[in-house]
C-alpha cells in the first residue's frame, strides 16, 4: 500500500504534484521550519557569538553583526525570502520563477555551513565550545533547523531557462515560443491564465543597474578579505548563494535581461569594473585587480579558439609571452637588445601583430589535425618558445632574450603626459600604480570583448560554431574549414599579445618561467583552459568570471601551504561534477549536461 503527502499549492509557475523530501517531515512542517529557521538565523547574526576578540572579527557585540556573522547574515536573509516566496507571497514571486524549494535547500545549506565553520573554528582557536556565547548556539541551532525543514522540501526538477542571451536570434525566437507554450499550459493547469505583468523598459535596467552594482560589491568584499577564515566562509556563502539563485531561476531571469538590453549591460559592466580602484584605500589589492584582468583578457581570447572554433590548444601562453617580450623589446628598457622606445600604442599593435604571425605560422601546418593530436602539438609548441626565449641568451644562441634573466627594467608607460608609475588624484581620490594600470587593462579587456561579440555574431563566428558541433558536416556545407580555423588562431593569438603588452609594463620584468604549461602563479596555458571551462566555453562573462575565481582563489589560499593545490583541485572537481557546463554556459551547452532541463516535471516517491 502507498501513502502520498500533499504539499501546498504552489504558484502558477511552478510545477505540483504529490511530492516527499529527503526526510520524513511533511513538506508543509518542513516550509515552517525553514522559514522560522531563516529569520532565527537573522536575529542570531545580531548576538555576540565568542566572549574574546582574539578570534578574528571580533564577534563578541552585541546589536551588529560583524566579520563571519555578516556571511552568515545574507545565508539567513537568502533562506527567508525564498521560504516566504515559496508560500506566493506579492512582491517576492519574481524571485523565483524557477520554483523556491531547490533555492530553499541551497540558502540553508549555506548558512548552516558558514555557521558550522565559525563555530568550529571558534572551538579549534580558543580551545573548546565554552568560548561560545548564546549567539552562537541560537546561530548553529537555527540554521540546522532552516536545512532539515528545507531538506523535507519536495524535490523537482529545474524548469526551462530563459533564452540565453548568447544564442542567434533565430535561436531566441524558437525557445521563446517553446517556453512561452509551457507558462500557458501551466496556466490553463492551475486553473488561471493571468499572464505575467511585463515590467518597464527602466525597471528591467534599475535591476541590471542593481544585479552590476551587487557584482562589484561582491567581487569588492572577496578582494579585500583581511583573514583566511572570513575567505573561506566567503567561498562558501557565495557558491552555495549563487547556486540557490541559480536554481530560483533569478540568475537565468537576470540573464535574460542582460541580453534585452546588452549594450547596457556592457556599458553599465565597465563602469562597475572602472568603480572598483576608486573603492580600494590603497594599492594591495588593486594590484591582484589588474591581474586578473590580464589574465580574464588573454582567457576571453583563448575562447575564441576553444569556445567557439573547439580547438584544444594547450600553448595558448605562449602567444601572450610573444606579446610581452616584443613590448618589452621595444619599450625602451635597457636590457633590451634593441635601441628603441616606441609610444605605447605603437608597442601594443606592434606586440599583437607579432602574435598573430606566430598564431599563422603555427596554426598554419598544424591545424588540420584534429582534437588530441592538435592539443600535443600546441602544447609542443609551448614548450618550443619557453626553451627558445631561455636559450636566446648570447651564449646558448643569440643574445636577444638574455636567457633566464629575461627583460628587466621596463619603464612605466606615459601616455599623452599621465604617468602610470606615479600616484593621481581623480575627482577627489588618490589612485597608485596599479590602480592606473587596472583602468588601462580595462580599455583593453573592453576592446577584446567588442571583438569577441562581433567575431562571434559575424558570418565567421557561425563558421567556428559549425566547426566546432561537428566538422565533417561543417565541411559538406561548404565551410572552408582549414581557412576558419587558422582566423580564429590568428585572433586570439593577436588579443593574446595585446594583453601581453600591458603584462610586461605592469611586472617590470618579463622571464621565461611566466609562460609555462603549469605554474604556480597563472596565468598559464592550464590555468587559462581551465578558466574557459569552468567559467562557461563560447560565452563572454564565462571566462571572466572563471579567471577571476581562479586567480583570486590560489591568492588567498596560500594559507593552507602545500594543501593548497590539493584544496583548489578538489574545489574544482566538485565544480565539474555538479556544474560540468561551466558557471555561466550558454544554453546549448547546458543542455548537453542537463537534457532534463527540457521537460521539467515533478519527481513523486511512493513508500510503502
Amino acid at each position: 500500500m502507498t501513502t502520498q503527502t500533499n504539499t501546498p499549492q504552489a504558484p502558477a509557475d511552478e510545477p505540483t504534484g504529490n511530492t516527499t523530501g529527503l526526510i520524513g517531515i511533511p513538506p508543509h512542517i518542513g516550509r515552517a521550519l525553514a522559514t522560522g529557521g531563516g529569520i532565527l538565523t537573522l536575529i542570531s547574526t545580531f548576538l555576540a557569538w565568542t566572549w574574546t576578540d582574539e578570534f578574528p572579527g571580533d564577534l563578541t557585540y552585541y546589536g551588529y553583526p560583524g566579520g563571519l556573522q555578516v556571511l552568515v547574515l545574507i545565508g539567513g536573509l537568502l533562506t527567508t525570502l525564498f521560504a516566504l516566496a515559496s508560500y506566493g507571497i506579492k512582491g517576492l514571486r519574481w524571485l523565483t520563477p524557477a520554483g523556491a524549494d531547490s533555492a530553499i535547500k541551497l540558502a540553508a545549506l549555506a548558512a548552516f555551513a558558514t555557521t558550522w565553520y565559525t563555530v568550529i573554528a571558534i572551538s579549534a582557536q580558543l580551545g573548546g565550545l565554552a568560548n561560545l556565547e548564546p549567539g552562537g548556539w541560537v546561530a548553529a541551532v537555527a540554521t540546522l533547523a532552516a536545512l532539515l525543514g528545507a531538506l523535507s522540501l519536495p524535490f523537482e526538477r529545474p524548469a526551462p531557462d530563459p533564452f540565453d542571451p548568447e544564442d542567434t536570434a533565430w535561436e531566441q525566437f524558437r525557445h521563446k515560443a517553446r517556453h512561452t507554450g509551457t507558462v500557458i499550459k501551466a496556466a490553463f493547469a492551475s486553473g488561471t491564465t493571468k499572464p505575467a505583468r511585463k515590467l518597464p523598459a527602466y525597471a528591467e535596467i534599475l535591476i541590471i543597474v542593481a544585479a552590476l552594482a551587487l557584482g562589484l560589491t561582491v567581487f569588492t568584499y572577496g578582494i579585500g578579505t583581511e583573514y583566511d577564515e572570513l575567505f573561506v566562509g566567503f567561498l562558501i556563502t557565495t557558491g552555495f548563494g549563487f547556486a540557490a539563485a541559480a536554481k530560483a531561476g533569478l540568475v537565468n531571469r537576470v540573464s535574460a535581461l542582460t541580453g534585452k538590453h546588452r549594450n547596457v549591460t556592457m556599458l553599465g559592466a565597465f563602469v562597475a569594473a572602472a568603480a572598483f580602484p576608486f573603492t580600494q584605500s590603497n594599492d594591495q589589492y588593486a594590484t591582484i585587480g589588474v591581474y586578473i584582468l590580464i589574465f580574464a583578457t588573454v582567457a576571453l581570447g583563448l575562447n575564441i579558439v576553444v569556445g567557439l572554433a573547439g580547438l584544444l590548444d594547450l600553448g595558448y601562453v605562449a602567444f601572450l609571452g610573444v606579446g610581452a617580450y616584443t613590448a618589452a623589446m621595444v619599450s625602451g628598457s635597457p636590457s633590451s637588445p634593441f635601441d628603441i622606445h616606441l609610444p605605447f600604442w605603437a608597442a601594443a599593435l606592434l606586440g599583437a601583430a607579432v602574435a598573430m604571425v606566430f598564431g599563422v605560422l603555427i596554426g598554419a601546418p598544424t591545424l588540420r589535425l584534429r582534437g588530441d593530436y592538435l592539443a600535443i602539438v600546441t602544447l609542443g609548441f609551448g614548450e618550443i618558445f619557453r626553451i627558445t626565449v631561455l636559450n636566446a641568451d648570447g651564449t646558448s644562441g643569440p643574445d636577444i632574450t638574455n636567457g633566464s634573466n629575461g627583460i628587466s627594467s621596463i619603464p612605466n608607460l606615459n601616455i599623452l603626459g599621465f604617468d602610470f608609475g606615479q600616484e593621481h588624484t581623480i575627482a577627489g581620490f588618490t589612485i597608485a600604480r596599479f590602480a592606473n594600470y587596472f583602468l588601462l587593462m580595462l580599455l583593453i579587456t573592453l576592446v577584446v570583448v567588442v571583438v569577441f561579440r562581433r567575431s562571434g555574431d559575424s558570418r565567421i563566428g557561425r563558421a567556428w560554431v559549425a566547426i566546432r558541433e561537428d566538422e565533417t558536416a561543417a565541411l559538406a556545407m561548404g565551410i572552408n574549414g582549414f581557412r576558419v580555423k587558422l582566423i580564429a588562431f590568428a585572433l586570439g593569438a593577436a588579443l593574446a599579445g595585446l594583453a601581453g603588452s600591458v603584462q610586461a609594463h605592469v611586472t617590470y620584468t618579463v622571464t621565461p618561467e611566466q609562460y609555462q604549461f603549469a605554474h604556480v602563479v597563472p596565468p598559464n596555458s592550464a590555468f587559462l583552459l581551465a578558466a574557459v571551462v569552468l567559467g562557461g566555453m563560447g560565452t563572454i562573462s564565462g571566462p571572466l568570471v572563471g579567471a577571476a575565481l581562479l586567480y583570486l582563489i590560489p591568492a588567498k589560499l596560500q594559507f593552507l601551504g602545500n594543501y593548497q593545490l590539493l584544496a583548489f583541485g578538489l574545489a574544482l572537481v566538485l565544480l565539474m561534477r555538479f556544474r560540468p557546463e561551466g558557471l555561466i554556459p550558454n544554453r546549448r551547452r547546458q543542455l548537453e549536461f542537463h537534457e532534463e532541463a527540457e521537460a521539467p516535471t515533478v519527481l513523486s516517491k511512493a513508500g510503502a
